[in-house]
């Protein structure tokens, strides 16, 4: 392993341009510019059609920020219209080129190199993550190649009681699939830096002995097949640093699940191989299901802190774009595989959870702001650098213009018209109005935001897919109907996205907590404390201006209806009932779930299994369970405190749970317990020796009989 790392190393600060994708940087370049000309005329024709919906011939200060403001927001849509046209016509044609999947590689071939696949956990589920890594790992171990990969679960859990829970599983998972040498469980106590710092941990003990990564998520699952590829790729491409799939997402009960679920999957093949269409060797790195070159990685993509103070400054957070900028920085390219599948991965079950985790991601992408012009990153790089941010900062601009048109319309109500202009004149200037323009642009916008999903549906309709999103028919109504709620949901977001970029741009730092990713519905009175605000200050906007102008209000309906209809829609859409229906009728179907790979198969199996498992909590299980309570205490390999007054104090906390029960204990005193090897010994041994009945309940004793 020593020998492959070290010359790995070795070439880690030059690469070499030869290759099959010789040229790439050119035809990126020319595709790029064709794309900036096509987005320029088009805001140019869109903002000229605006202004001529004004009155008068002179624009006012207000008038130029509403223009200024929509020629940015117009070329946002214009860039995703003509990169999921990039996409429709590369899936219609099948073009392969710089395609790695569609590349010849020898699959008999054995690997040269010793691949680490990582996945770094913070308070997750244990269930859903150590059942996601049982179906990989099964998947892999029937290839061939299965000798070459080790598997780290890197755990910067804080709860011990969770803590205990993810050894107990991991020895479980070890014990199952016969792991043991190949699996490793380590727990970080310091939680420096979050994943980023967690990933640089695992590099600085053991990154020499691999030569690549791979980086799963907690709800990440990807089929063995497609991780020996992204190994075969790596060493049959010395050029690349980075290789990154597209996930699918699965696993999804609830109707908001269901409802990404099926967008991801409909359209997320278009739109990727348009992004990719011209971003080729600098493209996305998403921070999970990737494979990396770690010598390069090493060496180049440590993350500095930012100048400053948080949010803006110190630690990166969307530290996954930074990184692959600075891997295109150093020379080495970073490439999407939009077109190799086995790579999947599960999303927000509820339009709150997936609130709470873009505000995460708002304030790590607007810090991006402090690194758009640094020294020495590509282009490719810096676009999607800036794509990160405006996919937060466009709410806020949406949510302005907004405002700036409502007051104009307000204005044009209230205020007497103007006839003259500053300018001396015999003749009046008549006010010209022209609804027609304004109609002729909403239409258009229209079309380029859902143009790109009726191609979507050409294309599976091309490659006869159709019956794997459940028939013709279904999939055409839950492309309807997926469309109705994504634009009911879309002044939702925008309301709260706004949100989150001024209170970020304001300096509040948000705590950075696990994402929710089982189904957890939507209470309605949390659902009121979430959106009640929104739909009020809808109410009054909507209900003010049809007393100012009846006719005027019709135009701000539908972002108005969205808002007031904000607590039901996400009541309703949380719903696992609701999805289940959906599903029962044969809509937001996937082909994953007709056709189920084996891999997900795994994750199911391996999901059953383990919830039948799911009796105590993880103090009680090393406690009571012998095989539980000999794992943790070797795992803590003698550690006990060295104070007289820790000592004394685990004492008294023994005697205190042995006479009154476990429940009794908090989670700080269970943590001083759970950290002290002896403690935990003798607990267990007193434990067996109870004789009251019902204590022997509380501690789980009949449960474990």
């Amino acid at each position: 392993r020593g020998k492959t790392s070290n010359n790995e190393m070795g070439r880690a600060g030059s690469v070499s341009t030869e290759g099959p994708v010789v040229g790439w940087r050119a035809t990126a370049r020319s595709r790029r510019l064709v794309l900036i000309a096509l987005i320029i005329i088009q805001t140019a024709i869109a903002t000229w059609s605006l202004s001529n919906t004004f009155p008068y011939p002179w624009l006012k200060a207000s008038e130029i920020a509403i223009l200024a403001l929509f020629a940015i927001l117009f070329s946002w849509i214009s860039l995703g219209f003509w990169s999921a046209v990039a996409g429709f016509w590369m899936l219609w044609r099948r073009k392969s080129e710089f395609t790695r999947a569609d590349l010849p590689i020898d699959e008999r071939q054995p690997l040269r190199s010793r691949i680490a696949v990582l996945m770094p956990i913070c308070n997750e589920d244990v269930t859903r993550v150590f059942a996601g890594l049982e179906a990989s790992y099964r998947s892999l171990a029937e290839t061939p190649q299965f000798a070459s990969f080790d598997f780290f679960i890197l755990s910067d859990t804080g709860d011990p009681v969770r803590q205990a829970e993810e050894e107990i599983a991991w020895a479980q998972l070890c014990a199952d699939v016969q792991g043991f040498g190949r699996i490793f469980y380590r727990h970080r106590r310091n939680n420096v830096r979050r994943k980023s710092g967690n990933i640089a941990d695992f590099l600085r003990r053991w990154g020499r002995d691999y030569d690549y990564m791979i980086v799963f998520d907690a709800d990440s699952v990807m089929a063995g097949e497609t991780v020996v590829r992204l190994a075969q790729m790596m060493e049959q491409y010395p050029q690349a640093g980075i290789i990154q799939t597209a996930p699918t997402t699965v696993n999804c009960d609830s109707l908001f699940g269901r409802l990404q679920q099926f967008a991801s999957r409909a359209y997320g093949p278009m739109l990727t191989a348009g992004q990719r269409f011209w971003q080729l060797g600098e493209g996305y790195y998403w921070g999970h299901n990737a494979i990396i070159r770690t010598a390069p990685f090493i060496k180049h993509c440590g993350l500095s802190r930012l100048p400053g103070h948080a949010p803006l400054g110190g630690e990166i957070l969307s530290h996954d774009f930074v990184e692959a900028s600075l891997m295109g920085r150093a020379g080495w390219e970073v490439w999407v595989v939009h077109d190799l599948g086995g790579s999947y991965e599960e999303s927000p079950p509820t339009l709150a959870d997936e609130l709470k985790r873009d505000r995460r991601w708002c304030q790590g992408n607007l810090q991006h702001l402090r690194l758009l012009l640094a020294d020495g990153f590509r282009g490719g790089h810096r676009a999607i650098l800036a794509m990160g941010i405006m996919a937060y900062a466009s709410a806020l601009l949406w949510f302005v213009f907004l405002i700036l048109n409502t007051v104009e319309l307000a204005a044009q109500t209230v205020l007497p018209l103007v006839y003259f202009s500053s300018e001396p004149s015999l003749f009046p200037l008549w006010p010209r109005w022209h609804p027609e323009w304004a109609v002729a642009l909403l239409t258009t916008t229209a079309v380029l935001l859902f143009l790109p999903k009726v191609l979507s549906l050409l294309v599976i309709i091309k490659d006869r897919q159709t019956h794997l999103f459940g028939g013709f028919l279904p999939l055409c109504v839950s492309i309807c109907l997926e469309i109705i709620v994504s634009t009911l949901l879309a002044p939702i977001r925008m309301w709260f996205h706004s949100q989150f970029v001024v209170v970020t741009l304001m300096g509040r730092q948000i705590k950075w907590g696990p994402q929710f990713r089982t189904d957890n519905e939507t209470r309605w009175r949390d659902a009121t404390r979430l959106h009640g605000l929104a739909s009020l200050l809808a109410f009054g906007w909507v209900f003010g201006m049809y007393q100012l102008n009846p006719a005027v209000s019709v135009w701000l309906l539908p972002v108005g209806i969205s808002l007031l209809l904000a607590v039901p829609l996400s009541v309703y859409s949380s719903r696992l009932s609701l999805g289940r229906l959906m599903r029962h009728w044969r809509l937001f179907l996937i082909p994953e779930e007709i056709r189920s790979p084996q891999v997900i198969k795994y994750l199911q199996a391996a999901l059953g299994k383990r919830r039948q498992y799911e009796q105590m909590d993880g103090f009680r299980q090393v406690v009571v369970d012998p095989y539980a309570n000999a794992i943790h205490v070797g795992l803590l390999r003698g550690k006990k405190p060295k104070s007289s007054e820790a000592i004394e104090r685990n004492r008294n906390l023994r005697e205190f749970a042995l006479s009154n029960g476990p429940a009794t204990l908090s989670n700080s005193n269970r943590m001083h317990l759970l950290r002290d090897s002896e403690s935990m010994a003798l607990l267990h041994r007193h434990v067996w020796r109870v004789r009251d009945r019902s204590l022997a309940n509380q501690w789980g004793l009949s449960e474990l009989q």
